[in-house]
């Protein structure tokens, strides 16, 4: 299991916060439960350089899972920052054990198109604006204020889809990293389409501080924050 499942996405019309009142750093490790066992870790790092910026994010398979699915995935995201939020500019993903499922995709948003290399051919789409990628799209959450409905497209390197998530009311979690007051949102879904959630944190730049998804068959997976630093 990896992060890459969480397809969760955020977009409101309202201006979102000052730039320099934004870290510029971000540190976070994540625990990846399946029915309440930890079967991988998650870390993430985002760093940001006046209009640049960066995230990288490792998912690795620990403890029941390592032994069936020993391996690592890796996304990264660069771009720029902009009125808006994050811009991406680039978005890669691989694994370790594998070249199954690499990915690589730029964003060309003078033309309007993302170009999509899977390592056998190129493949253009259309681009439309505000798209972020699977690693930035958590981290739009900073520069907006949430709104009972937000949606966003969003692409997994390959393509993009349009995902609209409903806010479903406010609660107070606790984590290894801390308790935190949080929003928490849900995918709108249609049919047998996964379900996906997400719990972001509006003390700390409504960072995400728990996830989850759960797929047509009802399997629920849960990623929650156990360290979070922010500078």
């Amino acid at each position: 299991m990896k992060r890459s499942l969480f397809l969760l996405a955020a977009s409101l019309a309202c201006a979102g916060p000052v730039l320099g009142a934004l870290p510029t750093s971000i540190s976070a490790e994540y625990d990846l439960k399946f029915s309440g066992v930890v079967i991988g870790h998650v870390s993430e790092t985002y760093a940001r350089n006046g209009e640049a910026y960066e995230i990288r994010s490792v998912a690795r398979s620990e403890g029941a899972l390592k032994r069936f699915f020993d391996d690592e995935i890796t996304m990264q995201s660069s771009g720029r920052v902009i009125a808006s939020g994050l811009q991406p500019l680039a978005f890669r993903q691989r694994r370790s054990n594998s070249t199954k499922g690499a990915i690589s995709a730029t964003f060309d948003w003078a033309r309007g198109v993302m170009t999509s290399d899977n390592g056998h051919e190129l493949t253009d789409s259309p681009l439309p604006a505000g798209t972020q990628d699977r690693v930035s799209v958590l981290y739009q959450f900073m520069f907006v204020t949430p709104t009972a409905l937000v949606s966003i497209s969003m692409s997994n390197g390959r393509k993009v889809e349009l995902y609209s998530y409903r806010r479903v009311g406010e609660e107070r979690i606790a984590t290894p990293a801390g308790a935190f007051d949080t929003i928490h949102y849900q995918r709108v879904t249609q049919g047998k389409e996964s379900q996906a959630e997400v719990w972001i944190a509006p003390a700390h730049f409504n960072f995400p501080v728990r996830v989850a998804f759960e797929d047509s068959h009802g399997l629920r997976v849960e990623e929650q924050v156990v360290s979070l630093l922010e500078r």
